[in-house]
């Protein structure tokens, strides 16, 4: 069975090329993003959100304020410190364990767990990344960042 194909020509002025054109269509749409907070740059020992500069550990969520986070370390991880996420009931955190990849025992996620909230664990820079993915998809997502002095 043979398709039935009749060839578009563009409107050209004479002399031109009567070979046919491609139409390209371009869809263009206003960023949705830009009230929410998005992570800008990172780097050693600091992430940006919204162009603003963070050197110290936080809590970053699309709607509302970035918040300070007060855990200097990784080896000073308290249950207490993830408990405070329970509240903005997030569907994922995201944990930026720092500058390389590490897990904290399910005992300190514990609550989260308990509340039917995810955790997920990444470097920092990858932590970054993903937040603002999950952030730009409209999830309910927090990202508990671990900068380490």
């Amino acid at each position: 069975m043979r398709r039935n194909r009749r060839k578009r020509r563009c409107a050209r002025p004479p002399g031109l090329s009567p070979f046919p054109c491609r139409i390209i269509v371009l869809k263009l749409h206003q960023d949705s993003t830009s009230a929410l907070n998005t992570i800008t740059s990172y780097g050693d020992g600091f992430v940006a959100i919204n162009l603003e500069r963070h050197e110290g550990s936080v809590i970053v969520m699309p709607q509302t304020p970035v918040a300070a986070w007060p855990v200097s370390s990784f080896d000073a991880l308290k249950p207490e410190d993830f408990d405070a996420l329970v509240e903005a009931a997030p569907e994922v955190v995201i944990f930026g364990s720092g500058s390389r990849l590490r897990f904290p025992h399910p005992r300190l996620t514990a609550q989260l767990a308990k509340h039917r909230i995810g955790v997920e664990t990444m470097d920092f820079g990858a932590a970054c990344r993903t937040y603002n993915i999950l952030m730009s998809e409209g999830r309910r997502v927090a990202a508990a960042l671990l900068i380490e002095a």
